[in-house]
């Protein structure tokens, strides 16, 4: 069983910054990529970001890409996202998935923990 803890969020004007940090439980953190999704209130649930089990390989939604930046320290079982530039549609809550597999995926059917997620609201 692994657990995910989101925190970090918050409410940002447009053109700010927040970091979201996700903590998780085990042994085998540094085994499994892990992933940030987001939904938004009447939306589908959107992939935001992965990383590689070694934090060597990341992928992002093009939505995202360029602005934000997930990273992980195995040493600490923490994964991270860097976000900047936030725009109002941004605004979503945010959580971490664990990959069954140590490559990063786009798909959360190949995620099988994921936390409760941490609230981002960025205001225009």
């Amino acid at each position: 069983q692994v657990q995910l803890v989101e925190s970090g969020g918050g409410l940002v004007q447009a053109g700010g910054s927040l970091r979201l940090s996700c903590a998780a439980s085990g042994r085998t953190f540094s085994r499994y990529a892990m992933g940030w999704f987001r939904q938004a209130p009447g939306k589908e649930r959107e992939f935001v970001a992965t990383v590689s089990a070694g934090g060597v390989a990341t992928y992002y939604a093009d939505s995202v890409n360029g602005r934000f930046t997930i990273s992980r320290d195995n040493a600490k079982n923490t994964v991270y996202l860097q976000m900047n530039s936030l725009k109002p549609e941004d605004t979503a809550l945010y959580y971490c998935a664990k990959s069954r597999g140590s490559s990063g995926s786009y798909y959360l059917n190949d995620y099988d923990y994921r936390g409760q997620g941490t609230q981002v609201t960025v205001s225009s």
